[in-house]
């Protein structure tokens, strides 16, 4: 089993420059999804481990399914829009996309528990409620473009370091074909040696251009129980599924000294290199929750997330296709490296509280805990992890996450929100935290409600695409999603 080239396939949780080639980047992606909620919970910064009686508290902690005295619907579509500024070579870029998507999708049936006759209604054990949801977790659609002048060096010095790492050209593989194309030779050396090197001269102008889509998703399905309407106690099922699609074309244009009728010749080129992924996955986890009210105006509420076990398809192509302007093309691949794995993500452990402020409204706030260096990755007969493995103990850490956020009732039908976020980087080096502002009003009229809310994202990472040791070139990735979440609710 060859392992694929990662050269360029970026995402938000970029990765470093000792980093390719392998499938550790993706193990870490797939661990950095996010908690489903309706637009409510997403206007107070997602910090709604301690509010409880919402329907985000089935994708949440489940435990808050306690806090409802009555059954209620709601479903949640979503804009998402997404931009990317880059910095590459001292060349300025901009790409951007955007698509709908629906986002969550929940139910919860109120279950009083029946109290004998002459017992306090109020003490001991008053319902339990059951609730299933669909949420969307995470969402990799984007458009990445960056481009400029290399005078320096040029992806040739990629193929022939391949090269030079095995002595030789590793046959049918990718400085196989960069050789196969007249983008690397073998030159002599002092001593009688030979080493191979890049054909391109001079400046070489380079582009390249990412598209990605898919999203994970989490259907869950919870119970919560009321115990004196102090403790809340609740068990959550998550049935999770990944689809990934990430099709990339790094190009090069310049010149190049090759042979002719055995005769060097300087002559115009241009080449591509194209990575196309498509990633499918499914798994699961289960998640424990409880809330304690000390007093009527304080919750304190804690969840503890098992690791998600998936198993995942993995099917990569690769190609190489070179023109020079004397009329000679050559192309290669595309070559399929398909894999299947299973990986596991890591814990989560989440405490939040929640200080309600009379009918005027409630001030939220939580804080998660991942240990990414806990991502593992098994081996199977067709591919060894231990690599892999080590990588993620060795770039990545443990990070927390903070959230925080407050709603205010300004009128028996009318409620503002605000909230703040930073999820942390889980790379120990070159990485960024991912900085969330959000805002929405909700509206409530009989049965019936609807919340809308705002959230902008940012984020950036430095990304390299191709690996020659610290001469590697790097491109400065400023990320921003603008995203709007529109939640139409119905009690009963």
């Amino acid at each position: 089993m060859k392992i694929k080239y990662l050269l360029s396939v970026i995402a938000i949780v970029a990765f470093t420059k000792d980093s390719f080639a392998q499938y550790s980047q993706d193990a870490i992606r797939f661990s950095t999804f996010q908690t489903g909620s309706t637009s409510r919970i997403k206007a107070i910064g997602n910090a709604g481990t301690a509010v409880g009686g919402d329907l985000s508290s089935i994708s949440g902690n489940p435990a808050g399914l306690g806090f409802f005295t009555h059954s209620e619907i709601s479903i949640t579509p979503e804009f998402n829009g997404s931009k990317v500024n880059s910095t590459y070579l001292g060349q300025f870029g901009t790409d951007s996309k955007s698509n709908l998507n629906f986002n969550n999708a929940s139910v919860v049936i109120y279950q009083r528990l029946n109290t004998p006759k002459g017992r306090d209604k109020t003490k001991g054990w008053l319902s339990f409620n059951y609730g299933a949801a669909y949420s969307r977790t995470n969402n990799f659609y984007e458009n990445i473009t960056y481009g400029g002048k290399n005078a320096s060096n040029s992806i040739g010095d990629y193929y022939a370091s391949l090269a030079n790492a095995n002595g030789q050209v590793n046959q049918g593989g990718l400085d196989d074909w960069a050789y196969q194309q007249n983008l690397i030779d073998s030159y002599s050396t002092t001593g009688g040696g030979s080493e191979y090197r890049r054909n391109a001269f001079g400046t070489v102008d380079q582009l390249s251009n990412t598209i990605r889509s898919g999203g994970q998703s989490e259907v869950n399905l919870a119970f919560g129980a009321n115990y004196s309407n102090k403790l809340y106690l609740g068990l959550g099922l998550s049935l999770s599924d990944i689809r990934y699609n990430s099709y990339s074309v790094f190009n090069e244009t310049g010149n190049a000294n090759i042979l002719v009728n055995n005769i060097g010749t300087n002559v115009g080129f241009n080449s591509g290199f194209v990575q196309d992924q498509i990633t499918k996955g499914s798994g699961g986890n289960v998640k424990l929750g409880l809330i304690y009210k000390p007093v009527n105006t304080l919750r304190l509420g804690f969840t503890v997330t098992s690791p998600t076990f998936y198993s995942i398809d993995d099917s990569y192509d690769e190609s190489l296709a070179t023109k020079f302007n004397n009329g000679s093309a050559f192309a290669n691949g595309p070559q399929d490296y398909s894999l299947s794995y299973n990986m596991r993500t890591p814990f989560k452990f989440t405490g939040g509280a929640a200080i309600f402020i009379g009918k005027y409204g409630f001030i939220s706030g939580d804080v998660d805990y991942i240990d990414y260096k806990t991502t593992h990755i098994s081996s199977n007969d067709s591919y060894t992890a231990d690599f892999d493995n080590g990588n993620i103990k060795a770039l990545y850490r443990s990070t927390i996450n903070a959230h925080v956020g407050a709603e205010a009732r300004l009128n028996s039908m009318l409620y503002l929100r605000g909230g703040y976020s930073i999820q942390g980087s889980p790379l120990k080096q070159n990485g960024s935290d991912i900085k969330t502002v959000t805002g929405g009003i909700g509206v409530r009229f009989g049965n019936y409600y609807v919340d809308a809310t705002y959230a902008h994202l940012s984020g950036s990472q430095t990304v390299y695409p191709y690996e020659i040791a610290a001469a590697s070139p790097s491109a400065y990735l400023k990320k921003t999603n603008n995203n709007a979440f529109l939640t139409l609710g119905y009690s009963f």
